[in-house]
């Protein structure tokens, strides 16, 4: 550990030893939010809270919507939110969004159910209504039972519309709707030709539901760190700008960065916040992958057509693949990394075979335009054969052309700009617009 991040642990232990004796009945904390982010992040974080003497926090799961307006009008004092800032809601307005910890956007089935993977492509039909049968998935011949939450803007729906639709509160074709994820599993676990949306801390461990992949990628932490899982979400801690109990949201919020809240939120497969900054900054490259694979973008869709892959994958090919065998050698995710890196490396050994060869032919193309023959050759024009006039130069043009087209033949062609994609709700503070 560095001498810095050893002193910024240290000041933090102390001021939280500190705001420990100092706590009060007064600095308790109400929390109102989704269920998913209820049972994922706050039900162990609030019992450590108050195992370290530093408050106590009542939890309140419900909706989305309910806890930011509950935090917004004062009975509540935090929220916990699967989406960022909806900016067209004047409710909100006055909220702060603090990121927390990253999650999955996971699509959930029957373990029963034999498909094992979705494409992006087939989940932005399968929520607009044009696919509605399993056998179209690569399934039995069973109409779909799509399943949704029923609540406005619930936090899990709104990011996974945000990310496939770029369009959070997009309206989508479900009929079947249940007030929270925790009753919307329970209803996959009873039908095989159910699906629904969850998220990865919430069904990791229930064997009652399978997680579907993603363009052949399992949800996993490992997969939503390295980013080769494309639907990972944001969870956010909610208060008032000007809370009356701002002192103690800030021990909470402090509380949040030290190792045992942290551990907790690793024990739930989730990311804590200030460990996915690479994510983050790659947020936009990760849009435009997901623009390509649904068809937003034509020229995009091509360079996928071509065999494209995520930025993230891309950036370490090897890295990916080397984990991916150590965990499941055999799954679909594992061959993709596997022949994404063969296709890289045989990329880069066509562009260094072809910068070779431009080399080499430059080089024949050079030594023959100074060789003793060419420099003869205007001499044997007196000469009345007139094929000697025509093969002195010929042969070194010849190379001369080898060495300017060939190269340019096997050149790859350069990727037409992206499309400069809108925000991913600024993984900060939401989506604004929306």
């Amino acid at each position: 550990m560095s001498l810095r991040r050893l002193f910024s642990s240290t000041l933090l232990a102390a001021s939280l030893l500190v705001t420990a004796i100092t706590a009060s009945a007064a600095d308790d904390l109400v929390w109102r939010g989704d269920h998913a982010t209820g049972r994922a992040l706050m039900d162990d974080l609030a019992k450590e809270y108050s195992r370290a003497k530093l408050g106590k926090i009542t939890l309140e799961p419900f909706s989305t919507v309910s806890g930011l307006d509950a935090v917004a009008g004062g009975s509540a004092d935090l929220g916990g939110s699967a989406r960022g800032k909806f900016a067209q809601r004047g409710e909100e307005a006055n909220l702060n969004f603090v990121p927390v910890a990253l999650d999955a956007a996971v699509l959930v089935t029957h373990p029963k159910n034999p498909v094992r993977s979705l494409t992006l492509k087939q989940v932005y039909d399968i929520y607009f209504g044009r696919i509605k049968n399993w056998k179209d998935l690569g399934g039995p011949d069973k109409e779909i039972n799509l399943y949704g939450i029923a609540a406005p803007l619930d936090g899990v729906e709104y990011s996974l519309r945000e990310l496939v639709y770029r369009k959070g509160n997009q309206p989508v074709a479900v009929p079947r709707l249940y007030l929270n994820t925790v009753k919307l599993e329970e209803a996959i676990t009873l039908d095989p030709a159910g699906l629904g949306l969850s998220t990865l801390a919430n069904s990791w461990a229930n064997k009652g539901i399978k997680a579907l992949a993603i363009e052949g990628v399992d949800p996993s932490t490992r997969s939503v760190a390295d980013g080769t899982y494309p639907l990972y979400i944001t969870l956010y801690s909610v208060s008032r700008v000007d809370s009356p109990k701002q002192a103690a949201i800030d021990r909470f919020l402090a509380f949040l960065a030290t190792p045992p809240a942290q551990a907790i939120l690793r024990k739930h497969q989730l990311i804590p916040y200030a460990d996915a900054s690479d994510l983050v900054a790659k947020n936009e490259q990760r849009m435009d992958f997901i623009d390509a694979r649904v068809g937003r973008d034509a020229v995009a869709s091509a360079a996928i057509a071509a065999g494209s892959t995520p930025p993230a994958m891309q950036s370490a090919p090897r890295a990916v693949l080397s984990s991916k065998t150590s965990i499941a050698p055999t799954a679909e995710s594992t061959q993709a990394a596997r022949e994404n890196l063969a296709r890289i490396e045989a990329k880069k050994k066509a562009e260094a075979d072809a910068q070779k060869l431009a080399a080499e032919n430059a080089k024949k193309a050079a030594q023959a335009s100074a060789s003793p023959t060419a420099a003869a050759a205007p001499k044997a024009q007196a000469a009345p054969a007139k094929k000697a006039v025509a093969a002195a130069p010929k042969k070194p043009v010849a190379k001369a052309k080898v060495a300017t087209a060939k190269p340019k033949a096997d050149k790859p062609k350069a990727e037409a700009p992206a499309k400069a994609p809108a925000t991913f709700g600024n993984v900060s503070s939401g989506s604004p617009g929306n």
